[in-house]
This record gives C-alpha cells, sequence and structure tokens, in this order.
C-alpha cells in the first residue's frame, strides 16, 4: 500500500511538474475563480456592512492583544509571525519560520471608514487593492497610488513595499499613508504618525512586520475620474525611451497631480532597441472618443501586454496613438496576465479560442500556483526563472538596462519611475544617499533568462551588488541572495536598530528583516 501511494504521488508530481497547464486549467482555474467569485461576495458584504466595523475593529484589536499576551505568558519561546499560511502571500517562496515562530491571527479585512471631507481611507491591514479599488471608485475617489494586481494587501504594501504608474507624483505607497496603528511586542497599541512616534512611522515601512504587528492604517485618497485617456509612445533606442520618461516623471516633483503633469507614466521594454512609452491622464466621460475606447479588463480581450506590444510595429512612423480606458480596467491592466508570467504557464493563453473560452476564469491565483508547486517545479523555477524588482536611481537608468539585459536577458522588462520621498529628519529603511534627486525607477523582470551562462545565485549578487553601488534598492519580496552585511549596506538599519532597542520586547518577539526575507530562510 505505501508502494502503491508513493507511486500514486510521484504521479500526480510528475503531472503536476511537466503539464502544467492541463493541471492549471483543468483543476487551479476553475478553483480560482470560484475563489474570486466567494471573495467578490465577502468584500460585497464587508462593503455594505461597514457601519458596524469600527466596533469589530476594536474586539479585532484586542484578540489581537489577547495572542500577544498569551505568547508572554508561554515564556516567549519563539518570535512572533502572523498566522498567515505562507502560501497565501504574494512573495515568491514561503518563509520556514511560519513553521517554527509562534503564529497570530490577524482577522483584520475590514474598510472602516471612507472620509471624502478629510480625504482620507481607514482600512484594516488585509484589504485588498481589487477591495478597495470597487469600493472608491464607484464613488468617485481613488488611492493616489494602486498598486497592480487585485490579491495585493494593504499590510504587505506597507510592511514590503509598492509602487505603481503615478508614483512619479506620489511615491511609493507608503508616502500616501498617513497614520498607523501597530500592536507592540508587550501587546501595547500605538498609534503613530509624522508627529507621533515619527520614528516608528517612517521604519514600519520595509520593515516585514519585524518591529510590530499592523492592525489599520489611514491612508490618503485622491478624487478620479472615470476613464483613462492613455497615449502609447513606441521608442526604437534606449536614449529615446529615457527621454521621454524623464521629461514626463520630472513633472511630478511638486509632488501633486497641477496641469502639465501625467497621471500616469511607465514603459515596456521588449528588447535592447524595442520600447513603448504609456502616458495617462485621468478624464470624465465627456471627453471620451468612444471610438477609441477599449475595456481592457473584459475577459475577452488580448492580453495587455501583448496588446501594447503592437504598437512596436508603428515604431518607424514616429507619433503616438490614443485610447481610452476605463479607470478600473487600467489599475488592473496586467492582472490577466500576472504581467505576463502567465504566458509561460499557459503558452496558449492570449489566444482568441482561449481567451472566449476560458478566458472568464483567468487569471488563477498566484496563492494556489504556489499551493501546488511541486518541489521539482520549485527547484526549476528557483534554477531557470527570475522575479527581481530594483529600485535605482533614475540617472543610472541606461546603465541599469544593460546590466539588466547582460545578466538576464529578459524581456519584457517594466519600467515604473518612482519619487523616494524623503523625511528631513528621520531615515527610514529606504535612505537614498543623493538628498537633491528623489526620482528613482523600478525595473521589473519576471520571466526565463534568454542568457546562456545565467546561474541564479551568481547572477542575482552581481546585479544586487550593481544595485548596492548605486545607492538602489531591492524589493524584498523577491530572492534575495545578499549576505547579512550587504543587507545591511542597501538598507539604513540605523533608526530601525534603535527601535527595536527601545521598543520593549521588540528583539524578542520579531526577528530581524533579514532573516524572514533572505533567500536561505525561505522556501
Amino acid at each position: 500500500k505505501a508502494h502503491s501511494k508513493r507511486g500514486t504521488s510521484n504521479l500526480l508530481e510528475h503531472l503536476i511538474t511537466e503539464y502544467r497547464w492541463f493541471f492549471c486549467i483543468f483543476f487551479l482555474l476553475p478553483l480560482s475563480a470560484a475563489f474570486e467569485t466567494f471573495l467578490k461576495l465577502k468584500h460585497f458584504w464587508i462593503f455594505w456592512t461597514r457601519e458596524k466595523a469600527p466596533q469589530k475593529h476594536k474586539e479585532r484589536v484586542l484578540e489581537v492583544q489577547r495572542q500577544v499576551r498569551k505568547w508572554r505568558e508561554e515564556g516567549m519561546k519563539t518570535p512572533m509571525c502572523t498566522a498567515r499560511p505562507g502560501w497565501q502571500t504574494m512573495s515568491l517562496r514561503v518563509g520556514k519560520y511560519k513553521k517554527t515562530d509562534y503564529n497570530i491571527r490577524l482577522d483584520l479585512f475590514d474598510i472602516l471608514k471612507i472620509d471624502p471631507k478629510n480625504e482620507l481611507v481607514h482600512v484594516e491591514p488585509m484589504v485588498t487593492m481589487g477591495q478597495l479599488t470597487a469600493a472608491l471608485n464607484p464613488m468617485g475617489w481613488t488611492l493616489p497610488v494602486v498598486p497592480e494586481l487585485d490579491d495585493l494587501t494593504i499590510g504587505g504594501l506597507i510592511a514590503g513595499v509598492g509602487v505603481e504608474t503615478s508614483s512619479h507624483i506620489y511615491g511609493l505607497f507608503q508616502h500616501i499613508c498617513v497614520e498607523y496603528e501597530v500592536v507592540l511586542a508587550d501587546s501595547t497599541v500605538i498609534i503613530c504618525n509624522k508627529t507621533k512616534f515619527p520614528e516608528l512611522f517612517y521604519n514600519i515601512p520595509w520593515s516585514h512586520g519585524t518591529l510590530g504587528f499592523l492592525v489599520s492604517a489611514m491612508i490618503k485618497i485622491v478624487p478620479c475620474k472615470p476613464y483613462v485617456k492613455l497615449e502609447y509612445i513606441p521608442c526604437s533606442s534606449r536614449t529615446e525611451v529615457i527621454s521621454i520618461l524623464e521629461v514626463e516623471s520630472r513633472k511630478g516633483k511638486v509632488g501633486r497631480k497641477v496641469a502639465g503633469v501625467k497621471d500616469f507614466v511607465e514603459a515596456l521594454a521588449f528588447s535592447p532597441s524595442k520600447y513603448v512609452v504609456m502616458i495617462g491622464d485621468m478624464v470624465e466621460e465627456k471627453e471620451v472618443d468612444f471610438s477609441k475606447l477599449n475595456k481592457i479588463g473584459n475577459f475577452w480581450k488580448p492580453w495587455f501586454f501583448m496588446h501594447v506590444a503592437k504598437y512596436l510595429n508603428f515604431a518607424a512612423k514616429g507619433g503616438s496613438y490614443l485610447e481610452y480606458i476605463p479607470l478600473r480596467h487600467y489599475y488592473h491592466r496586467h492582472t490577466r496576465s500576472l504581467f505576463w508570467e502567465v504566458s509561460e504557464i499557459i503558452p496558449f493563453g492570449n489566444d482568441k479560442w482561449f481567451r472566449y473560452s476560458l478566458g472568464w476564469m483567468m487569471p488563477p491565483k498566484p496563492s494556489l500556483l504556489k499551493l501546488t508547486q511541486t518541489e521539482t517545479l520549485r527547484e526549476l523555477y528557483e534554477k531557470h526563472h527570475v522575479v527581481q524588482d530594483m529600485l535605482v536611481p533614475f540617472k543610472d537608468l541606461e546603465e541599469s538596462l544593460r546590466k539588466f539585459d547582460k545578466e538576464f536577458n529578459i524581456y519584457p522588462l517594466w519600467l515604473c519611475p518612482m519619487r523616494v520621498i524623503q523625511s528631513q529628519d528621520i531615515t527610514g529603511l529606504i535612505n537614498p544617499p543623493n538628498k537633491l534627486d528623489d526620482l528613482f525607477v523600478d525595473i521589473g523582470g519576471y520571466g526565463t533568462p534568454k542568457i546562456k551562462s545565467f546561474q541564479a545565485k551568481e547572477s542575482c549578487q552581481r546585479v544586487e551588488a550593481f544595485v548596492r553601488s548605486k545607492g538602489g534598492f531591492q524589493m524584498m519580496y523577491a530572492d534575495t541572495y545578499m549576505t547579512r552585511d550587504e543587507f545591511r549596506e542597501m538598507f539604513d538599519h540605523k533608526t530601525y536598530d534603535k527601535l527595536r532597542e527601545d521598543l520593549n520586547l521588540a528583539s524578542k518577539g520579531f526577528p530581524e528583516i533579514y532573516d524572514k526575507v533572505c533567500k536561505k530562510n525561505r522556501i
């Protein structure tokens, strides 16, 4: 019987690994669609019962405090972490610490208050981007920065990082947050902002839950319009794309939307000499040319990156091309194809027959993809697949693109300009050396490297060293091969270390960031 079970298990692993597309279509997609329907119904119920949310929130925070006190009563034998299963996170890997650390449940999924008068929204950390834009946009409001992918959570975007095509104006996701509510390792609750416990406020971002448990956040909102007027500009050289990106991005230096500043700026690189820049503005319905309307989010539509690629055919002609896209469709334009990652799982996923017949179930949930990953598949991804976001100073973009091409040769690349806004007096974990120029760009590389000499660890280490040398930063959801000293060189731990010493039980209650995100502590 044991032999029979092993044989069945090995056969299943073989099928999942070798016929990933088959397993995805006939198992993961239906399951993902059912799960997404459940989540939409859940979010609908949460939104329409939100009057009760503040009282429920108080009770939930008390429950978090109770669990932390229990950890203390049981002797504080191991550090704490959230009880959210590792496979549910958006990180590529599952942290080993989930099995050894003391798990604290955070059942915090509510939008607590939408406050148009003060242009704020109060939310719990497990609220997702899809959930929040669905609530805000019909009311004529939006977040200044709406990171791509529906399943990204507020907590992950704060304790980790979030960036989007409006970041050339507003900065990273942390820069639109005005207040955090945090349960500390001694079970006390602290409200922190720029004037109250500012050191904690500036160091919660990028800390990955190693200073306390985030239980709510107050975030800015801004008025929005229902459509995006999107201009596609095909380019045939690095010099050309960098010039256009820089001109449009540096207009956002004022830090808010003013005349002449585009709401959205990004580019996709399809090769060292093929690019498409996209700049967009929110517009009212009366401004829309409906002959150029493209509801790109409809399931039968081509994947967005493939749609963008067609404009490369017009590069020789010069000029630009206009479309109008519904706002929520624009915000989640890469969701159906998970940027372009799904193309490696379902190679025919953008074919018309597939989009019209099965596209309504797309995308497969990243959490389910990770949950059903076999050991063989995990090793293949680790050795032959790259998912990296590197934040580099804009002035170093051309050299950075050459480095990515040399080490990875992955295309498309996502190029997203952003401002890394600094506090005048208090340092956070990201502290760029050049205080006179806060313009950076996120280079997102996702896929299978085409460079023959690619070695996952060595290649990534060389890119990490390059980014450190330029005063840049690596998003920590990805594989981090840096040593502890190299990690501390990239990220400014000065105030962070002091907080872990000063906050009661912090160093006992939580591991250091490096111990949560380094490659050796993830599987």
